[in-house]
């Protein structure tokens, strides 16, 4: 395959591999970054074909994220598409939080995304439009209980969002793509979504009264990657049937 190319972090599940299948869609190649799950990986490369990479890295780790970007422009050439997907949840009371726990989730979902923009963004500028989207969360704006490491970290993912669409304009576009309630496994498993009640009692918090699919995020990144979303830069885009309205 000859299309341009695009890295997708966390990109070999959930979300992150509608992301990745949208793009290869789309014309692009992917490599997607992920963390230890083999299996999953493995799983994503026989479904997705041959435009897919799958390559292992901690994309909290500076040494990793440095030796992926080698490994990655080496093999596939200069990056068109940086999609900043990784994240972890470690939810707790706030005075029960380790610092292991507070560091591997900014380490993960924060400074992860600024490891990677910063490492492939000398690859991206001779690119034809390049664009970085950071995927965000609903909770970066709205806070919640037992989860004050995720939000802080996704709150900073969009203030770093802003930040480098005014460093990087006009070579480069940023923004921040912020899903709702996705049904994929983990948030059924986080929010006991398999009990109908609980399943209930959550749709009815949406107007549109049902659960997003993975394909309405892709279609999103969609808009905000092609030429139809050119003039958008910045911005967060949230995806969530209208459940907060800000």
């Amino acid at each position: 395959m000859t299309g341009p190319l695009a890295v997708v972090s966390g990109g070999t599940r959930g979300i992150g591999r509608a992301l990745s299948e949208r793009l290869l869609k789309l014309g692009h190649r992917v490599v997607a970054l992920y963390h230890a799950n083999e299996e999953e990986a493995e799983a994503a490369r026989s479904a997705l074909g041959p435009g897919f990479t799958a390559l292992a890295c901690d994309v909290s780790a500076s040494a990793e994220v440095t030796a992926a970007v080698r490994t990655l422009t080496a093999n596939h050439g200069p990056v068109r598409v940086l999609v900043n997907n990784a994240g972890l949840n470690v939810d707790k009371p706030f005075l029960d939080l380790t610092d292991d726990d507070w560091h591997a989730v900014l380490g993960t979902n924060l400074t992860g995304a600024f490891l990677l923009t910063r490492a492939l963004v000398p690859h991206m500028r001779a690119q034809s439009d390049p664009v970085i989207v950071n995927i965000g969360a609903t909770t970066g704006i709205r806070p919640r209980v037992n989860g004050a490491n995720y939000c802080a970290s996704k709150a900073g993912l969009m203030q770093l969002t802003k930040c480098l669409a005014l460093e990087l304009a006009p070579d480069i576009r940023v923004n921040c793509l912020v899903p709702g309630m996705i049904e994929t496994e983990e948030l059924v498993t986080r929010f006991h979504l398999r009990d109908p009640v609980a399943r209930e009692r959550v749709i009815e918090e949406i107007p549109q009264r049902r659960l997003g699919h993975t394909d309405d995020i892709a279609a999103a990144l969609e808009f905000l990657v092609n030429s139809a979303g050119s003039y958008v830069n910045g911005q967060r885009l949230i995806v969530d049937g209208g459940q907060f309205m800000w």
